[in-house]
């Protein structure tokens, strides 16, 4: 039997690949928490004691999609839309309907499964979330709170719009994590999360599809900056090792990422925000949608005077140090 010397040595070994903190998961675990976190800042003040109270498990069970998806065929495609099957550059949104029925008469349901379904199964959420409000049915507000804010941050990814999600196509194999997630581990700190109050969206479907025609524009900004980058570095200063908890990782250096953070120009803070502006958003729209029921008969929880402070220094970055930026009257 191998020793558990050895045995230690050959996960070191095997995990000395060149892959970014979390090239699996959807903007990584790190960012999908940080998004549906401060979401909860953007609401209305009906709302914001609720989901301020709920703070920490919305943050948690940001990342339960991704911890679901290899468990059932039924989740992974909801995370993504692989649009450029279906056609070339931004005409193709020209050819997709936005219509469930119309495109799976277009297209059949298999082909539509097969490539990814996130801007209709936001839409699904969506009804899952106002029934949950409109029954007053707290675990089920909590967890499709949760979940809504995953796949509607999934959609604001560039390389969640495409068959060469994770630069296999390109030979940029590592590229998925290394934007959605080693980048905003890195940088997300400096980032400006002043978005200002949700806003009521009057059709869901088509603002999911507004986003991920969004984010597919930039999916080729995405690659190109990224392979004329790599096209200048040498491997040994492309990659450095870190440890991770009690393992050792190979990632992209910290040099590296700064390059490729400065060329994006700002994309992955944008995307964050959008992500950020329109998780509260969504939240606010079932919420209206459901009557506007009294969210405060919903919890008797007290926060503790630690829990207090986090919020109020939240509350101060995502709104601004005088607290008022935003919409300056709700109806």
């Amino acid at each position: 039997m191998l020793s558990r010397i050895v045995l230690r040595s050959i996960l070191v070994v095997l995990l000395l690949v060149p892959l970014s903190v979390s090239e699996v998961q959807s903007w990584g675990f790190f960012a999908h928490r940080r998004i549906n976190r401060l979401a909860c800042f953007t609401l209305p003040p009906e709302m914001i004691g609720f989901y301020k109270r709920n703070l920490n498990y919305l943050t948690e069970h940001a990342v339960d999609p991704d911890k679901r998806r290899y468990v059932g065929k039924d989740e992974a495609p909801r995370h993504y839309i692989d649009i450029d099957h279906y056609g070339e550059g931004m005409e193709v949104f020209d050819l997709m309907p936005r219509n469930w029925n119309e495109a799976v008469q277009k297209y059949s349901e298999d082909t539509l499964q097969a490539y990814g379904i996130v801007p209709w199964h936001i839409d699904v959420m969506v009804f899952r979330l106002t029934k949950a409000f409109e029954q007053g049915n707290l675990d089920a507000i909590l967890r499709n709170s949760a979940d809504i804010g995953h796949y509607i941050g999934d959609a604001h990814v560039p390389l969640h719009t495409t068959e060469n999600y994770n630069g296999a196509m390109t030979n940029q194999k590592g590229i998925h994590g290394f934007w959605e997630s080693r980048l905003p581990e890195l940088f997300s700190d400096d980032y400006d999360f002043l978005v200002g109050r949700a806003d009521y969206i009057d059709s869901p479907l088509d603002w999911a599809w507004d986003v991920v025609e969004a984010s597919h524009a930039a999916k080729d900004s995405v690659l190109l900056f990224e392979a004329e980058l790599n096209s200048d570095w040498d491997s040994d200063r492309k990659y450095t090792m870190e440890n991770r908890g009690q393992v050792l990782m190979k990632v992209y250096s910290q040099e590296y990422s700064e390059e490729y953070h400065r060329r994006l120009n700002g994309m992955v803070e944008r995307r964050m925000r959008s992500a950020i502006h329109g998780i509260g958003s969504i939240w606010y729209t079932c919420w209206v949608n459901a009557g506007q029921p009294n969210l405060e008969e919903l919890y008797d929880k007290q926060l503790s005077p630690e829990e207090m402070e986090e919020m109020i220094e939240l509350e101060l970055k995502v709104k601004g140090s005088d607290g008022i930026k935003g919409r300056e009257h709700e109806n």
